[in-house]
Order: C-alpha cells, then structure tokens, then sequence
C-alpha cells in the first residue's frame, strides 16, 4: 500500500511534477483500479436532461407580443392605456353573431374614450426645403403690362388654384367670365403637380375663345417640395400677383378640393396684401353662374355688400309670418354670409307664433354656422293699443340703422312669399346697379332708392285701381333687334312710387328717409301747437297720396323719392316669378289704420277685393339667368322704361323738373322760398351755368333733405 500514497512531503502535488522513472512501479498482485458506481452517472445523466427540458419549455413560451423596450428612454403610457390585472379578458367575437355593445353601468358617468390607431408622432415634412424660385411666374407677369396691372384700379381678375380637382371647377367659370369681355381674367396655377399648362387646358376643354391670361407660379422642384415650402410659395406668388397685377378680386375654390396648405396661406396673404378674396362654395358653378356677368368693379365690393332683413308682423298675421319664415329657411344663401333678420312682434302675440319661434333657427341648421350664433332678433311692443301713423312710423324706421355706405335693408311683408334664389337676384343686381363701372360712370347709384322683388299689380294710390307693367323701350328694343334676339315685353322698369312688401332699400337713402322724417314730425309738432284749423303746412303733411292699404312709412318714403328724384328697380313678369309672390288670401291691412276702418267695415271689404284684382303669381322653379332678358346680363338704367309715381310713363328729364317743383311746393308749405337760383343748387361749389331745369335737379340731389325746410 505504501507505493499507492505519496509521502507527507509531496502530498498536494500534481503527478506531472514528478519525474518519470524507467522503472515501472512495483503493483500488488491483489490491487485493482477504483471504478465509478454506475447509479451516479445515471443521476447526473437525468438532472442534465430535466434542465435542457426546461431551458427548452421557457425558450418555446416567451410571448412575442410585447414591443422591443429602448431602456434609454422612458415610455409613458396613457391613463386610458392602463388595464388592470384583474380585468376580464376580451371576448372573441363570433362572425356568424352581430356584436352588441355592454350594457353601460348606470354609476358610470361617461364613456372612456377609444385609444387613436393613428400613430401620436407627427408625420415629418419630407422633402426638399431650398430656396423659392418661379422659373415661369415672371415671364407671363412681365407681358400684362397692357393691362395697368401696376395701378391699384384696373379691370383684372385672378383665379387660383392648386388643386387639379380644383382647376376643373375653376376653369369653365373663368371661360364664361373671359368671355363677357368685362374683365381681363387671369388664372395662376400653384400646385405641386408637374402638368404641363396646355395639357391642363386641352383636359379641361380651354381654347384662346376663352380670353383667358394663364400663369405658372409653381415652385421649382415643386414635386419634391415640403408642404412648408409650397405654403411660403403661395404667400410669394400671390405677393409678386399684388405687385404686377393688382387683381380687383381673387376667386379660389372653398369647396374641399384645395390643398390643405393652399387657403390657408391665401387668406393670410390676402389680409396681408389688402386684395378681396372670394371663397366660391360647393356647386359654385350651377348657383352661381351669374356672378361670371359681373365686371372687375363689382365683383371687388362681393365681401364689402352687407343686408338685414327686417319682418313687420303685426296683430293678426300668425299664418302668413310663418309661411314667410319657412320660405326664408329654404332660401339658398351660398352667394354670402347669412343676413341678420330682426321680426318686429305686436303687443298680441297668438299662441301659434309663439311655439313656431321658439323652434324657429336662424341662421338655418342646414346652414354652414360654425360658432352656432344666432343672428336673429325678436322685437316685442309693450305698448297694448293701436299704434297712430306717427308711431308705427317711428317704430319701424328705427328698426334698422346702416354701418356703413355698404349696409343695406330687405324690408318683407308677412304676406310675401320668397322663392329659394331670391337672394342671388338681390347680390347681383346690387353689385351691378350700384358698383359696377357703368353704374359708378353714370350716377346709377345716386338714383337709385330700392330693389323690389315683387311685381306689383295695383297702384300704391290706389289699392284696387290694377297696374299693368310698361312695354319695353325704344332702345332696348333696338338693341335686341340689332343682337338678333327676340323681342318681348319681359323687361325691368324704374317706378318712382316705392314699395312696401319685399324691396331692398339702399343704406344711404335709408338715412336720408330717418332725417327726412325726423324734420317732418319736428315741423308738425310746432304746427300743431299753434293750433290753426287754416294752417297750409298741416294740410300738405296730412293729404296722403300713398293708400291706406300700405303701412304709414311708405308716405315718407315717397315724399323722399319725389324730392330727389329717386326710383325704385321693378322685376319684370318673368323674373317675378323666380323671386316673390304675394299672398293676398289672410292679408290683413296696417295696424295703424285698422281703427278707423273698423267702423265702416272697408277692411274686410278692400281685402276680399284685393283677392278678386288678380290671381296670385306662382313661383317658379327655373334657374334665375333664365328668367332675366338679354342672355342673363341686366338691362342698363338707360334702356329700361321709367315711370313718375303716378304710373305715367316719362323720361328722366321730366323727372328732375318734377323733383324741382315738389321742393318748390314743400318749401312753401313749409314757410320756406324757393331755392336761390346758382348757390344750393350746383352742390358745395356753385359752379357751372345751366338752365333752371338742370339746376333744379342737381341742387335738390347734392343739397339732400336740408333744402327741404328752412335754414335757420
């Protein structure tokens, strides 16, 4: 044994540190080598096996669903986000069952709200971002010098876009408007796209018939450019437009088509540079194929036109006021904002009106009114009796009070009915009679006290006395025969008697109208405390040459129109038809007058007459340049047929030295003498050598309602 153990010496040494001897070791016969027990490999074998077991079952089972963590930085996840563990797991649901939401807990109080899909980081602005450069802007800008588009007043009108949607809705009005020849139309291309400019008239069906100057403001690399960069090229191109063009207006489309950068930077631009920017809506093309008439001059004033609408309801018109009210709500006002409409209520009010305005919105729902206010104002009379001439006068003329010279008021009867395009009719002759260069040029604004909607079929002096509308001029029919057009009666007139049941009152004579009549009831109110049965001025202030029929204002008005020489617009019988019509069937005479008609019964005897005059005009449902004479385009002042106040046909030259002889009679009713000849009458400066006649005339337009009564 001793020759198996080393000595004490060399215990802990390693064999290998021991020389080899030559001499093989001397072995007990009896010795054999130690060997491991063969259960102890087995065990180690089945430990090695159950940990590869496991290794494996873990490895097969980590969920994958999870998303790769960035440890460098903190993930905060929304409150919505959070699940409790001990929530129920969501159901799947079976194809062949339709889904039904939880019944939601009664304590609940409101419903989470969904987690967005949509990935919370913002999509990066990619592309390229140089530089703005026009490579083709300056050429076609540089080659309209023949149309003074360097002065701030020219006749150019732009159409932009940078849409191609867009441009094909553009385009076919910008052909109607080149061709009236009224305006130099222009049309500026600002996309991204890389179409090749006659390739986009040639799809569009443009052709030189067409009169229109076309301008490529697109970018440089306009393809590869970041919407940033084509927002800053917007701003750029419409500011080199300004400089070079001046444009009277710019039409784009509002309708949802643009790109997202384009009207945005056109409205900022726009108030930048001070040019009017009209925003054309959906079916622009359809509704408002008239505006392509209108010239530079009046297309400039689209945003500046501001109109009320005023409603007199008096005691017993339940019916016909909510009639009127419904045909107001069907009414299409795509050509402006919605007006403000004040309804001016009775001391009485039926329980019907009531539960009809108390549901009645305005503007309408279907109305485009994103800031929900409501322009509608409800005035109610404390007063419990019957008002007298002087104070439903007062009451109504103070309903309304322009803000400036662009203001306007559409004063309606509750027994009008209005046809859904009458307001396109009211924008179009407005801008055309009072703001287009024929109408700055020759004074047509200075003449022009109203825009009636409705023809009217008796005289204002006579109720039941039928009226009949004039023929067509001399001149206009001269014109239609020279343009080879057919030749009718279906023709406007200017009447000087004015209306009452649907006309639109120009701003500046409705201020005139409030002076005039507060001198008037001022004058009669130092008469009447004089007490004289024999005083003239009393008995010219108390003659009434408008009827009974019509309410007390309407005799102010034309005092005011005989003085000035003012008319009123009439429709013609065709173009009635698409604008208003009477209803004559529940009409119910001015509160005013009802008193003293109450006794004889005349109310109830002039209404059934007023039904057996003439059947009532029926809308029609035509489209409104359909209706108008002469292609769509308004007849000139100077071709349509004039009447005095009292239906008689006349000229306008007979109309002055009528004009010169009431202030005459006013005057002296007044206390005051005439007008010294070559002072008041030729304005602020006096110049000028005319004949009276002339004289007369232009002093009484220019010296306004103080020549009336005396100067103290």
């Amino acid at each position: 044994m001793a020759n198996l153990f080393m000595t004490n010496e060399e215990l802990g040494k390693k064999d290998d540190d021991h020389k080899r001897t030559k001499i093989p070791p001397i072995r007990s016969s009896q010795w054999n080598a130690a060997r491991i027990p063969p259960r102890k490999t087995l065990k180690r074998l089945a430990i090695a096996l159950t940990v590869a077991i496991f290794v494996y079952l873990f490895i097969h089972n980590i969920p994958t669903d999870n998303p790769i963590r960035d440890h460098r930085h903190p993930v905060y996840r929304p409150a919505s986000a959070q699940h409790p563990s001990n929530a129920p797991s969501i159901p799947k649901l079976n194809p062949n069952r339709p889904w039904k939401p939880p019944t939601k807990p009664e304590t609940a109080k409101q419903k989470p709200k969904p987690i967005p899909e949509v990935d919370p980081r913002p999509v990066p602005d990619v592309g390229y971002n140089g530089p703005i450069t026009f490579p083709n802007l300056a050429v076609s800008l540089q080659a309209i010098y023949e149309t003074q588009g360097t002065s701030p007043t020219n006749k150019n009108i732009l159409f932009a876009t940078s849409s191609l949607k867009s441009a094909a809705k553009l385009l076919p009005m910008a052909c109607q408007m080149g061709t009236e020849l009224r305006s130099y139309v222009h049309f500026a291309l600002m996309s991204r796209s890389d179409i090749d400019m006659e390739q986009l008239q040639a799809i569009n069906g443009i052709d030189q018939s067409c009169q229109i100057i076309f301008h490529d403001a697109r970018l440089d690399k306009s393809t590869e450019s970041t919407k940033t960069r084509l927002s800053k090229g917007v701003s750029r191109a419409f500011h080199h437009v300004q400089t070079y063009m001046h444009p009277q207006a710019v039409l784009v489309d509002a309708s949802g088509e643009e790109e997202e950068y384009f009207l945005p930077a056109a409205r900022a631009q726009a108030s930048e540079e001070g040019f009017p920017l009209i925003e054309l809506p959906k079916g622009a093309q359809k509704h408002l194929a008239w505006m392509t008439k209108l010239d530079s001059a009046s297309l400039a004033a689209w945003n500046k036109v501001n109109v009320e609408i005023m409603v007199y309801a008096s005691t017993g018109t339940s019916g016909s006021l909510t009639r009127l009210l419904k045909s107001l709500s069907a009414a299409d006002f795509t050509a402006c904002a919605i007006p403000h409409l004040t309804i001016e209520l009775s001391h009485d009010i039926d329980v019907a009106t009531t539960q009809f305005l108390q549901k009645f919105q305005w503007p309408p729902s279907r109305a485009y009114n994103p800031t929900h206010v409501r322009q509608l104002t409800l005035r109610h009379r404390i007063p419990r009796k019957s008002l007298t001439e002087e104070e439903s006068s007062v009451r109504f003329l103070e309903s309304f009070w322009p803000a400036d010279q662009h203001s306007h008021v559409l004063v309606l009867s509750p027994n009008i009915e209005l046809s859904p395009r009458f307001y396109h009719y009211i924008k179009y002759a407005l801008l055309e009679y009072s703001y287009s260069v024929p109408a700055t040029m020759q004074q047509w604004d200075s003449r022009l006290l109203g825009i009636s909607l409705e023809l009217p079929s008796t005289h204002p002096g006579d109720a039941l006395k039928p009226f009949s509308p004039p023929a067509a001029s001399k001149k206009a029919t001269a014109a239609q025969q020279q343009k080879k057009t057919p030749t009718d009666n279906n023709t406007p007139f200017l009447w000087q008697a004015p209306g009452s049941n649907a006309v639109l009152y120009s701003g500046q004579k409705w201020t005139e109208l409030h002076k005039l009549v507060s001198k008037s009831l001022e004058f009669l109110h130092q008469q009447q405390q004089r007490a004289s049965t024999t005083n003239p001025a009393l008995n010219f202030f108390t003659q009434k040459q408008i009827s009974k029929h019509y309410p007390s204002w309407l005799e102010h008005a034309l005092r005011l129109a005989r003085a000035r020489g003012y008319f009123t617009l009439y429709p013609s019988p065709q173009t009635a038809r698409n604008l208003a019509t009477v209803h004559n069937e529940l009409y119910r005479g001015p509160e005013e007058y009802r008193s003293s008609d109450a006794g004889s019964g005349s109310d109830s005897g002039s209404r059934n007459e007023l039904g057996k005059q003439k059947d009532e005009i029926s809308l029609s449902p035509g489209s409104l340049l359909d209706s108008l004479p002469a292609g769509g385009n308004l007849v000139p002042f100077g071709d349509m047929p004039l009447l005095d106040w009292e239906g008689r046909a006349t000229s306008l030259a007979e109309v002055d030295r009528g004009a010169g002889e009431y202030v005459d009679e006013f005057r002296r009713a007044v206390g005051c003498g005439k007008l010294e000849k070559g002072k008041s009458q030729l304005g602020e400066n006096g110049e000028g050598e005319e004949d009276e006649e002339n004289i007369l005339a232009k002093g009484v337009r220019k010296g306004g309602v103080d020549n009336l009564f005396c100067t103290r």
